[in-house]
């Protein structure tokens, strides 16, 4: 069970999932927003709710969601993604907890693109440390459009829905510059990984000798 969470964030294509992957390659447990999102948006109360709200074109024939109608409505409109936030985002919190949690590694990471838009510190209290990937705008952008195949306009229309660059890395503790290469991450990794495991020991024999932790 972990007891020493590192909260990873980052704007959207800055390689969050590079950074990862490469720690899940050294055995750490990783909690992915994402795919709580997902699991919290499978057909249920949840699904239900986001397609009173946004009406039936976000559903496809089979009931389940039909995620890119639901993009571009939320990266359109902040209230309506201010709406899908608010429905969906308690969910996903209780199950990135309960993963890292359940991690069995000597700390766990829970994955969160939106830490800075949700409220950082103030909704993820249980976060003992935060990791930003960081990449300049240039970079984000040729990644949306070369990767999610659409168009440079509602990419930048994604961009812009985020947290600024500043904000983001007013929450760091940590800081991994993604503006290259791949490959450059390892390095990168592997030394933030002895960092945490370093920390995770020294919490843990803290809580071990005060009766009140």
């Amino acid at each position: 069970m972990s007891d020493f969470i590192i909260g990873l964030t980052g704007g959207v294509a800055s390689g969050k999932s590079e950074v990862s992957r490469r720690f899940e390659a050294l055995g750490i447990g990783v909690a992915d927003a994402d795919l709580a999102a997902r699991r919290v948006v499978e057909p249920g109360p949840a699904l239900e709710r986001i397609a009173e709200v946004f009406g039936p074109r976000v559903l496809q024939a089979d009931g389940t969601l039909e995620r890119r109608a639901l993009r571009e409505i939320v990266f359109a409109d902040d209230e309506a993604r201010r709406q899908l936030e608010a429905i969906t985002h308690p969910a996903i919190r209780a199950l990135l907890r309960e993963a890292c949690a359940a991690a069995g590694s000597p700390y766990a990471i829970a994955a969160i693109p939106l830490l800075a838009e949700a409220g950082g510190r103030q909704v993820y209290p249980w976060i003992d440390r935060v990791l930003v990937v960081d990449a300049p705008e240039a970079a984000q952008h040729a990644r949306l459009v070369l990767r999610d195949g659409i168009s440079a306009e509602l990419a930048e229309r994604m961009i812009a829905a985020q947290a600024q660059r500043s904000t983001r890395l007013a929450l760091a503790d940590d800081v991994v510059v993604n503006d290259g290469h791949p490959s450059h991450l390892d390095a990168a990794v592997a030394e933030l990984d002895a960092r945490y495991r370093e920390l995770a020991r020294a919490k843990a024999a803290f809580s071990s000798q005060d009766p009140a932790a």
